[in-house]
C-alpha cells in the first residue's frame, strides 16, 4: 500500500493517536530495522555530495530537516535519518516535565492541506530529554535541540527556563534552537523584544559556545521582524529559523479559536518574512527556512532566497514518510537544470 491510499484511513483518527501510531512504527523500525520495508512510500534515502553542506561546524548531508514539535522528546533521531532527513530537531524541551493543553489540541484541515495545534510544549522535560540524547549519540545526523519556557514560569522568570534548558542539555545539542514564539504558551510572544533577546543572548554566551538559532513567528510585521533578527545576531545568535505556525486564522475555512496554523496556507506568509529577513541578513549568519514547504520545488525557491536548510512538519503529514527523499530528488534536478553543481551555488542566489 502507498502513502496515499493510506491516507484516508489514517486522516479517521484523531490526529494526535495517528501521530502516536505513526510514532510507534517509526520507533519500533528504529529498534528492527526490516520494519522500515513496511512503511508505505518509504524510499532508499539520496546521497549525494551535491546536497552536502558544512554549516555551523557539521555536515549536512542533505538541507532538508525535519521541524521541532514531531518528535519532542527526542525518541525517533535514528528513524529520521533512515526517512532520508539531513537533520532533525527535538523539542520543544522545557525545563520540568507538563503535559501540555486539554485534548483535543490539533486538527486538520483537510482542503487547505493544514494542521491547527494548541499542543502546549507537552514534553517529558529536559533531564528526560538529556537522558535520551546520551542514548542516542552519535547522532546519525546533525540534532539540534528546541527550549522553550514551562507554561507555569512568569514571563519576568522566562529567562531562568532557557539558562535551567542549556544547563541540561547543551553538551549534548549540535545546535539550539530558542523559541519564543509560539503561540501556545500564554505571553511567550511577548518575549519577542530587543530588550529580552539581548539579556538572553548574554547568559547564552556566558553558558555554552555551541550555535544558538533564534526562530521566530510569522505574524510580526516584516519589519519588526528584521529588526529583531538583527539584532539577535548582533548579540550572538548564529541563525535564524523562519517560521513558526500562525495565529492568522483566515487562512482556513474552519478555523479553531485556538492554536497556530502551520502546512501549505502560510507558505507566503512564512516565505514573505523569511524573504524580508534573508536581504537583511543574508552571508552574515545563517538562515533556515520553514512554513508551508511540501515539495522540492518550494525548497528550491526558499534555498534561493537565502536559505541554506529548510524544514518540513506538516508536509510530511500530507506527502507522508517518502517525502525527504521526493525533496532531495527535485533539487538535484533543478540544480542540474540551472547549471549549478553544487547546492552552495543555489544558496542565496536571488540575493547577489
Amino acid at each position: 500500500m502507498d502513502y496515499e491510499r493510506l491516507k484516508p484511513l489514517l486522516f479517521r483518527l484523531d490526529p494526535e493517536t495517528a501521530h502516536h501510531m505513526v510514532a510507534g512504527l517509526l520507533g519500533c523500525a528504529q529498534r528492527f530495522t526490516p520494519l522500515f520495508s513496511l512503511i508505505p512510500g518509504l524510499e532508499e534515502p539520496v546521497r549525494d555530495e551535491r546536497l552536502s553542506q558544512e554549516l555551523m561546524g557539521l555536515r549536512f548531508d542533505n538541507p532538508v530537516g525535519l521541524a521541532a514539535g514531531f518528535d519532542k522528546n527526542g525518541e525517533l533521531i535514528g528513524a529520521m535519518a533512515r526517512l532520508g532527513f539531513g537533520f532533525t530537531e527535538v523539542g520543544t524541551v522545557t525545563p520540568r516535565p507538563q503535559p501540555g493543553n486539554p485534548r483535543p489540541r490539533i486538527w486538520r484541515h483537510v482542503k487547505e492541506e493544514a494542521l491547527q495545534n494548541a499542543m502546549g510544549f507537552n514534553n517529558d522535560g529536559a533531564e528526560a530529554l538529556g537522558k535520551r540524547l546520551k542514548k542516542a549519540r552519535p547522532y546519525p545526523i546533525p540534532v539540534g535541540v528546541n527550549i522553550g519556557k514551562n507554561k507555569i514560569t512568569p514571563e519576568e522568570k522566562a529567562l531562568e527556563d532557557y539558562a535551567a534548558c542549556i544547563d541540561t542539555l547543551a553538551d549534548l545539542a549540535d545546535y539550539l534552537v530558542v523559541n519564543i514564539s509560539s503561540p501556545n504558551t500564554p505571553g511567550l510572544r511577548d518575549l519577542q523584544n530587543e530588550a529580552f533577546i539581548a539579556e538572553l543572548f548574554a547568559m547564552i554566551k556566558e553558558k555554552t559556545d555551541k550555535p544558538v538559532l533564534l526562530k521566530i513567528a510569522p505574524d510580526m510585521s516584516e519589519a519588526s521582524a528584521v529588526t529583531l533578527c538583527v539584532k539577535a545576531v548582533e548579540v550572538g545568535a548564529a541563525g535564524i529559523i523562519a517560521t513558526n505556525t500562525s495565529i492568522d486564522y483566515s487562512l482556513v475555512a474552519h478555523p479553531v479559536d485556538r492554536g497556530g496554523i502551520s502546512g501549505r496556507p502560510i507558505r507566503e506568509k512564512s516565505f514573505a518574512i523569511f524573504e524580508a529577513i534573508a536581504k537583511e541578513l543574508f552571508g552574515r549568519a545563517l538562515l533556515v527556512s520553514v512554513g508551508g514547504i511540501d515539495s522540492g520545488y518550494e525548497a528550491y525557491r526558499r534555498i534561493k532566497a537565502g536559505a541554506s536548510l529548510v524544514q518540513v512538519y506538516t508536509g510530511l503529514i500530507y506527502r507522508g514518510p517518502g517525502l525527504p527523499t521526493l525533496i532531495d530528488r527535485t533539487l538535484l534536478h533543478l540544480l542540474e537544470k540551472d547549471g549549478f553543481s553544487h547546492i552552495s551555488e543555489a544558496v542565496g542566489v536571488d540575493r547577489r
